[in-house]
């Protein structure tokens, strides 16, 4: 296509997808934004180590061919906007591209760059896997525990912006709408409240379970864990779960299991007489204080996990992919505790967005942490830095730029280039094994050797072999 103001690179090709699967051309025009604030130092680190890995991994017969596109104070000196069109329909075309990161607008307009391309390209997933790299100094006594991988729903809940300022007019007309058409009693201060909406649909629901459980089974991990607050908000959180499990049983049936289900298989295999409603005690401790009816439901249970017996007893569940839920709040202390016990994580906007940083903690920090929001459907994905501009250190080639390098590993991985992707951690491994780091890691090292950010680059390429 034409843009306006921009001018693609004279040579390379475009990525397409066709039945459901990227066709990757060994030249991929690759679109990306450098950022603000420490943006533009952590972009030519980066990119020097993805140009390099290129290199190293397939002698010359691979490029990326990059394309500069324009978003945040850099966009607006040049063409007055803070996003423009054609930065949009760059990605929208080249379908994958990286950024750095982006500050948000003072004074109105775009809440958030990060957020407007997010909906606007439909990146339904926010991906956010989360690791430890030996020798990175963490607040926790085994961080080595911590191998997880978070699908953040990208797009609905709370995150949809749907809200409106105490005393407005347009939350009078909500709250006279909440307290007399739909019968509202529980606003306390209806005349100084704000009010905001949570939608959370059946279909943005179950296209991120799809995703998450795609990955489970592509990348041979053990289990599916849907992280929410259903206790409490039954109709949406807790609605989130049930369409989660939805999915799992009617797409992925031969694949997987359900944590309830594997127990009443397993005491089925344990004991190959036991009844129905004694299966149904063992996994309900409180069964005999229920009421019938709810026996009647548990038994039922029963019965249709026993179904899978054929398929998934004899000990043949433990070889399936195991989904499970948890509440939130004890899921942000059991990540803590147990973090082992946690793999492939399918949550909410806010759920996702409180557990990807809490995580990236126990690993050394949110500059280490790699990002990715994408669509699995349409093919489009934009990898990102998840840390901020951090602007008092611009221009002073001075952060870590692990952020926006493991965003460039997600992305390898995205177009089939793994050998780029391995390389490219084994180079970060060393690197850091060493105690060659940037000023964050080295005040938290004994005997560490300071490195700027571009020496932290080419001390990463040297470790490639």
């Amino acid at each position: 296509m034409a843009f306006k103001h921009l001018n693609p690179p004279d040579s390379g090709e475009h990525i397409s997808l066709s039945d459901g699967k990227l066709n990757v051309p060994d030249n991929p025009i690759i679109p990306f934004i450098e950022g603000d604030g420490t943006g533009p130092d952590i972009w030519r680190a980066s990119q020097h180590v993805f140009d390099e890995a290129v290199k190293k991994a397939y002698g010359g017969k691979r490029k990326i061919e990059w394309f500069e596109v324009f978003a945040g104070e850099k966009a607006f000196k040049k063409f007055n906007s803070w996003l423009p069109d054609d930065t949009i329909e760059a990605f929208k075309e080249y379908l994958v591209g990286i950024k750095g990161p982006l500050t948000t607008p003072v004074g109105g307009g775009i809440r958030s760059l990060n957020v407007t391309l997010r909906q606007t390209l439909d990146l339904y997933v926010c991906l956010r896997p989360v690791r430890y790299f030996k020798g990175v100094p963490s607040p926790v006594l085994r961080p080595e525990k911590v191998d997880m991988v978070i699908f953040r729903e990208n797009t609905e809940d709370i995150y949809a912006g749907i809200e409106w300022p105490a005393e407005s007019e347009e939350v009078k007309k909500v709250i006279r709408f909440l307290q007399e058409e739909m019968g509202v009693k529980n606003i306390r201060f209806p005349n100084t409240s704000g009010i905001g909406i949570k939608p959370v649909s059946k279909e943005g629901s179950m296209r991120l379970a799809r995703a998450a459980i795609k990955y489970a089974l592509s990348h041979n991990r053990k289990s599916v864990t849907f992280v929410h607050k259903g206790n409490i908000m039954k109709f949406t959180e807790g609605a989130f779960k049930n369409w989660g499990y939805e999915v799992a049983k009617t797409e992925f049936r031969d694949h997987v299991v359900t944590q309830r289900e594997s127990w009443i298989l397993g005491n089925k295999d344990a004991d190959p007489n036991i009844s129905v409603e004694e299966n149904a005690r063992r996994i309900e401790p409180g069964y005999d204080l229920l009421t019938d009816s709810k026996k009647l439901e548990l038994q039922k249970e029963v019965e249709e996990a026993l179904k899978l017996y054929p398929t998934h007893g004899n000990g043949k569940y433990k070889e399936k992919l195991m989904i499970k839920d948890a509440i939130a709040d004890i899921t942000l202390q059991q990540v803590l505790t147990r973090a082992d016990e946690f793999d492939v994580i399918a949550t909410m906007n806010l759920n996702g967005d409180y557990l990807s940083d809490a995580l990236a903690a126990q690993v050394g920090g949110i500059g280490i942490a790699p990002g990715a929001n994408i669509n699995y459907d349409t093919g489009h994905a934009i990898f990102e830095a998840t840390h901020g501009t951090a602007p008092k250190y611009a221009n002073l080639d001075k952060v870590n730029p692990g952020s926006l390098i493991l965003s460039g590993v997600l992305m390898f991985e995205h177009l089939g280039w793994q050998e780029v992707a391995d390389l490219i951690v084994k180079g970060m491994e060393k690197t850091i094994l060493q105690k060659r780091v940037t000023y964050d890691f080295h005040r938290l090292l004994d005997g560490a050797t300071l490195l700027k950010t571009s020496e932290f680059a080419k001390a990463i390429v040297e470790n490639m072999e």
